[in-house]
């Protein structure tokens, strides 16, 4: 790109329908406003309805909330079972980071559950009505994660919180790697894109359950990270570019931490084909499996 892509550059959305997934605050809020502003139906996928209302007061243009709680896979369902009509774009954004050990309502660890088993269940369930493509929000920090297909809920590790919150991100790469391999073996033009925002300022960073790391990352927040508006670039071009299937957008300045959206590489573990097919047969497995 020869010139920075900004909001300005997105193209008029008009006429198309746009799901974000926590879309009430930080990064699916800027993503959301921007979509918007471009003339597109934005439905505020959110866990909290009252906040999500709050937040729609804040948008011009077409919203709908609409709750879906990515840690209960019985409100994902009803959420993808009461859509009717064409879905142009799924934004997987909704996400947790580095928050104490804990589970989700069908008992997977809370990190891998929610930001990834939540969305594979929701994408998954959504896609026939997919039109033109998803996009799922990862991090750089998918760099220090790990999968391990035998232990996915640190049920025999030693529980890490940013372990776990590496491996969630690196799973959201996995996913939309192996989603782009499908639907490109059956014909489909659908494309599964990703993007990280790089340090951006956003709530996300307040819930370690740790006083000093908490103090340190709002230290970061003021002075290091970019703002939320600036780290939604990433999504809205993987969004609404015309890229090909299987990109990966990111911050352009150093280590990716910030700066103008562009592509960026990952880590040779978020490229190994074998195992995005090996989590994504584990990803069906668990979501379809009742747990006690």
């Amino acid at each position: 790109m020869s010139t920075p892509w900004t909001t300005a550059d997105i193209p008029a959305q008009t006429g198309r329908t746009v799901v974000v997934t926590g879309a009430n605050s930080g990064l699916g809020l800027a993503t959301s406003r921007a979509l918007a502003a471009a003339g597109a139906r934005v439905v505020l996928a959110v866990r909290d309805v009252a906040r999500g209302e709050a937040a729609a007061a804040t948008i011009t243009g077409d919203v709908e909330v609409r709750r879906l709680d990515l840690a209960d896979l019985s409100s994902v369902r009803a959420f993808a079972q009461g859509w009717t009509g064409d879905l142009d774009v799924l934004i997987a954004n909704a996400g947790i980071m580095m928050v104490p050990q804990g589970r989700t309502a069908d008992g997977f660890e809370l990190q891998f559950g929610t930001n990834h088993l939540g969305h594979f269940a929701l994408v998954t369930a959504l896609l026939p009505h997919v039109t033109d493509r998803v996009v799922t929000v990862s991090s750089g920090l998918h760099r220090s994660g790990t999968i391990v297909l035998d232990d996915l809920d640190w049920a025999r590790r030693p529980y890490s919180t940013t372990g776990a919150y590496g491996q969630s991100k690196l799973a959201n790469l996995l996913f939309a790697l192996e989603l782009q391999r499908r639907l490109t073996a059956e014909g489909s033009t659908v494309r599964s894109m990703a993007a990280h925002p790089g340090y951006a300022a956003t709530n996300l960073q307040s819930h370690t359950g740790n006083r000093l790391k908490d103090l340190g990352m709002k230290l970061g927040n003021r002075f290091l990270a970019q703002s939320d508006t600036d780290g939604a670039l990433p999504t809205l071009l993987a969004a609404t570019a015309d890229l090909p299937g299987g990109s990966y957008t990111g911050p352009s300045g150093f280590q990716e931490g910030r700066g103008a959206p562009t592509l960026v590489g990952r880590s040779r573990e978020a490229s190994d084909v074998a195992l995005a097919r090996a989590l994504w047969t584990a990803s069906e497995e668990l979501v379809a499996a009742p747990r006690s």
